[in-house]
């Protein structure tokens, strides 16, 4: 199980769910209100599901994919610590996660 830490764009909210592995975080996200619209449905067409990992954590994820680096081109606010959260899969082996919503996010599916 891993316990994942929503913080607000603003970070005056955060949302604390435990979930188990093999759960995909955009699915975790927006099953609990999280504000990460996933325009593609996980399908890395767009950069609506972008997210900010506190950099302790985002050390500890797998790497992004060149094809989901490209993608983050694309995101509104995209940092050094910035991924996709339909790229991001928990594991038995990730006890915390902190994610932080960005300001605001753009639909690339319609370019």
């Amino acid at each position: 199980m891993t316990l994942v830490r929503f913080v607000s764009a603003d970070g005056k909210r955060v949302v604390e769910i435990t979930a188990p592995a093999g759960t995909r975080l955009l699915d975790l996200a927006q099953n609990n209100d999280q504000p990460l619209e996933g325009a593609c449905e996980g399908a890395m067409a767009c950069s609506t599901c972008h997210v900010l990992i506190k950099p302790e954590d985002f050390d500890r994820l797998p790497k992004a994919t060149a094809e989901e680096e490209d993608m983050l081109d694309f995101a509104y606010g995209a940092s050094r610590t910035s991924r996709l959260a339909c790229q991001i899969w928990l594991t038995d082996d990730l006890a915390t996660l902190e994610v932080k919503m960005p300001a605001a996010s753009h639909d690339m599916t319609g370019r």
